[in-house]
């Protein structure tokens, strides 16, 4: 990435010890970008619009202003406001909005360009979900906002974290060029004036275990925290120019993230110019008094965060309304922890970010209102499948890809039908339309004959019933809903502040508020101005499957009971929202009726056909098939964040082993049994022990969780209607046995930049039906010296008979250095050639992408000789490309 400003004055007391490090001799620290400009005219002015809004405030209302959800100033005209805005992969909201690959899925286009665009769509759905809020009067509500707490650029350091499903994998150059490319594609070509505010997170050395998050005290060298942790962070603010960043949970080196003087005021405001506000992540704040013990009550931690930089806190009592959540503020105040002048410097952030992105009215050439006509446009529909197209990598083929268009084939597997496990993590259950991996290859291969084997039940069950399989009470498509609003609060046995205590102490009305049809059951009352953040709905009608058979019919989500033919089949008061799905089962017959009831505050009615006897039905549907597709992996019901989860491979969000599920095992080892060729499609957030389907599958295709399309992407990939083209952007591990403890932050050991062993599959591998070849390289230093930078030049060749996509990696090897990765990403390009197509490709490497880092964090390009390989992957996997060696005469020390 680029370079920043010129080195400070306290940096050159690391110069001394750089010198140490470096083998030959040291030239002075170069400048390679100006400081950060000064405040433009565009943010001048929403400061300044800001400043005299908070000027006249009273000082009960300002502190009001502090906390995720911001209430309403009706003498200011200022609208409530919650900053609480999810858009990973889709925005989150209260409709269908368009659902693309988890980000992991993202990182594996190795396409910054596709990534840009994508967040540019959901940002346009994001802001479409702003002007229903207005227009239907539910300020305040999450995913009303024009700010998102969207990109995750934390390193996937461990494969069993349950969250890495949401970042771009564990390389910090990529995750660096992703989360650019996500910041400028959200926040528009303006970022004085953006359309959507973006929030890298969580700032930072944050990736698991899930279970110690809230007091978790990290110990990290400088030399990972500059070489791993931070690299993203920093591009994401001196390049993308992120109006926000948000603070992680846990402590480092004893001080918590959001209390962090290294993190917050030294790199980010300080060297890095950071002008934009803080958030905490949700309970972060807390955490500082309540787990980490750093501040000795809540006013205290209030204090430590505010002092520290932080600007809005995310306090999960929001979520029940519940009221005092400002009076630790005032508390502050009172006692000088804090002064007035602190609390009026982070309102100013605050509001100047809402003058600038149109929330507020005033600001000249503010981005105008979006239509919610936007959401789930065609071209977003489109642009999902072509995003669920470029992440699938195609791990392994021995020529049985593509299927030939009139071949019999058997889908087996849990997957082959299922549609939730396309969605992935940090995703609404509405989000579609879905297709399913068996309706994508149906699509694709009309000519031949696909027949799906139901599966045993499973731990990954659990997709919503559609409309097609409801009928409300007069005989329509879907269900009937009515909404019902609380009349009281009276106190409860709860914890006080929580949100099971808000929804058992509340009575309801008599009469529903609005009673009216929807597709399904699932929470769409953000539509209606009418109903309460805390509210009750009945939904009744009746269940008709198409098929007779064996079901698991159950319910997700916390807080409602489900009855099928006047049967409990799944209770859920006392569930927390993300453990796995409750099921009852059960014979259905085809066409009949059956009534249901939903009541209760939330939750799906999800059901999944099964098999009594898997093995007989696989058995039975390949004795005449050509070829088995077998469909495996996890769910982000599985690997997920923070979960109270508990079962074989899982524990509280995250994996304890790299193995598929048992049942997943015994079903490949069946369909292998077969004789008939084996296509392995995996559909995971995280890398999987894949060690047995090299050995033993014809094919392997990685599909990650590939949003909305997926179905229909993976159909056109394994059909060859859509050449694949991603690439790993994961090692891919036989055991945990093979890692460091997942406690242990130490790079040492962790990812393909420092992993001694063998892979099953490298960082940056991935097929192709296409073929290519390289030229040799040439390297030219771009000015001088190599030190300096150099260019990179070779010319790809398309030399196979289709045409195909192809992803360039430049790597480097580096002079013998302590510190130094064993190798290291520095380039990439995603480039599409028809057969027997040429073009030349070129890297530009700033002294930024040839520099590392030594053991006291010092940034430098050390003198010596390098070694610089461009092809299809990794040098020395067998993979076509070219290498090259050139050497830099003089070290070089660069800016933080």
């Amino acid at each position: 990435m680029g370079e920043g400003a010129t080195v400070p004055k306290w940096k050159s007391v690391l110069l001394l010890s750089a010198a140490a490090a470096l083998s030959g001799a040291v030239a002075p620290p170069q400048q390679f970008a100006p400081e950060p400009s000064a405040i433009s005219p565009a943010r001048g002015e929403a400061d300044r619009l800001a400043a005299d809004l908070v000027a006249k405030m009273t000082l009960d209302e300002k502190v009001e202003q502090l906390l995720n959800v911001a209430p309403a100033i009706p003498r200011l005209k200022i609208p409530r406001y919650n900053w609480w805005t999810e858009s990973l992969h889709g925005a989150l909201g209260p409709v269908d909005t368009t659902n693309y690959p988890e980000p992991i899925g993202l990182a594996a286009t190795f396409d910054p360009a596709l990534v840009h665009d994508v967040a540019g769509a959901i940002g346009t759905e994001v802001r479409a979900l702003h002007t229903m809020a207005r227009q239907t009067g539910r300020y305040g509500r999450i995913g009303t906002g024009l700010d998102t707490w969207s990109p995750n650029i934390n390193i996937f350091r461990d494969p069993r974290w349950g969250r890495g499903q949401e970042t771009y994998g564990e390389d910090p150059f990529l995750t660096a060029h992703m989360g650019v490319a996500f910041v400028q594609g959200m926040q528009g070509p303006d970022p004085d004036r953006p359309y959507v505010i973006a929030t890298p997170k969580h700032y930072a050395v944050h990736s698991g275990p899930e279970s110690t998050r809230h007091e978790a005290n990290v110990y990290v060298s400088m030399h990972d925290l500059e070489d791993t942790y931070l690299p993203a962070f920093r591009a994401a603010v001196t390049e993308g120019r992120a109006g926000s960043i948000m603070c992680a949970y846990n402590r480092i080196d004893g001080q918590p993230a959001c209390a962090n003087d290294l993190l917050l005021k030294e790199h980010l405001r300080g060297a890095w110019g950071f002008q934009g506000y803080v958030v905490s992540d949700c309970d972060a704040v807390k955490d500082i008094a309540d787990n980490h013990k750093y501040a000795p009550d809540a006013a205290a931690a209030v204090a430590a965060a505010m002092r520290a930089g932080v600007d809005n806190e995310c306090n999960g009592a929001t979520l029940s309304d519940t009221a005092g959540l400002a009076d630790r503020y005032r508390e502050a105040l009172a006692r000088n922890l804090i002064t007035v002048g602190d609390v009026d410097r982070a309102l100013v952030r605050l509001f100047s970010a809402r003058f600038r992105n149109g929330d507020l009215p005033g600001l000249t050439g503010a981005p105008p209102a979006v239509p919610v006509g936007a959401i789930g446009s065609r071209e977003h529909q489109a642009l999902a499948l072509t995003a669920a197209e470029k992440s699938l990598v195609l791990l392994k083929n021995d020529g049985v890809l593509p299927l030939k268009p009139t071949l019999r084939v058997a889908v087996v597997g849990p997957f082959g039908d299922a549609t939730r496990v396309l969605r992935g993590n940090y995703s609404s259950g509405l989000t579609g339309p879905r297709v399913s991996v068996i309706d994508g290859l149906r699509r694709a291969m009309p000519g031949a004959q696909i027949t799906l084997v139901p599966f045993g039940a499973s731990l990954t069950d659990g997709d919503r019933v559609p409309t097609s399989a409801l009928r409300t009470p007069d005989g329509r498509p879907g269900i009937q809903a009515r909404y019902y609003n609380p009349v009281r609060t009276p106190p409860t046995s709860f914890a006080p502040g929580t949100r099971e205590a808000a929804i058992a102490a509340i009575s309801y009305q008599p009469k529903p508020v609005v009673t009216r049809m929807e597709p399904d059951i699932g929470e769409r009352q953000l539509e209606l101005a009418k109903i309460a953040e805390i509210h009750r709905v009945v939904f009744t009608g009746f269940l008709v499957p198409a098929d007779s058979g064996t079901y698991r019919v159950g319910l997700s989500g916390g807080g409602s009971v489900a009855r099928v033919n006047g049967q409990i089949v799944a209770d859920r008061r006392k569930a927390r929202w993300n453990d796995l799905p409750t099921f009852t089962t059960m014979e259905l017959q085809a066409g009949r009726r059956y009534p249901i009831t939903v009541e209760g505050t939330g939750g799906d009615l999800v059901w999944k056909r099964i098999s009594a006897d898997p093995a007989a039905a696989l058995k039975q549907a390949t004795a005449n098939a050509d070829v088995v597709v077998a469909t495996v992996g996890l769910t982000s019901d599985l690997e997920a964040e923070e979960t109270g989860v508990k079962v074989p491979g899982f524990e509280g969000g995250d994996k304890t082993t790299l193995d598929l599920p048992e049942d997943q095992r015994t079903m490949l080892a069946q369909a292998k049994a077969t004789g008939k060729p084996l296509v392995v499609v995996a559909m995971n957030g995280s890398p999987i022990n894949l060690a047995w389907a090299k050995d033993n599958a014809n094919a392997i295709l990685e599909a990650w969780y590939p949003g909305q399309a997926g179905g229909a992407a993976i159909g056109n990939v394994l059909s060859g209607l859509t050449n694949p083209a991603g690439r790993l952007p994961l090692t891919f591990y036989r055991s945990t046995a093979d890692l460091p403890p997942f406690g242990n932050y130490e790079m040492k050991g962790r990812t393909y930049r420092y992993f001694e062993g063998t892979p099953v599959f490298p960082f940056g591998h991935g097929l192709s039906y296409a073929r290519f070849d390289y030229a040799p390289l040439t390297v030219q230093p771009v000015n001088g010296g190599a030190e300096s930078g150099v260019r990179v030049t070779t010319e790809l060749r398309n030399v196979g008979d289709r045409p195909g996509e192809e992803v360039a990696q430049l790597y480097l090897d580096f002079p013998e250095t302590p510190g130094a990765p064993r190798i290291a990403l520095r380039g990439l390009q995603r480039v599409r050639l028809a057969a027997g197509e040429r073009r030349t490709l070129t890297f530009a490497l700033s002294p930024r992408d040839l520099s590392s880092v030594a053991l006291d964090g010092t940034r430098i390009v050390a003198p010596g000789a390098y070694r610089v390989s461009v092809g299809s992957g990794q040098p020395g996997t067998g993979v076509p490309g070219r290498s090259e060696r050139f050497t830099t005469r003089t070290g070089v020390v660069l800016p933080r």
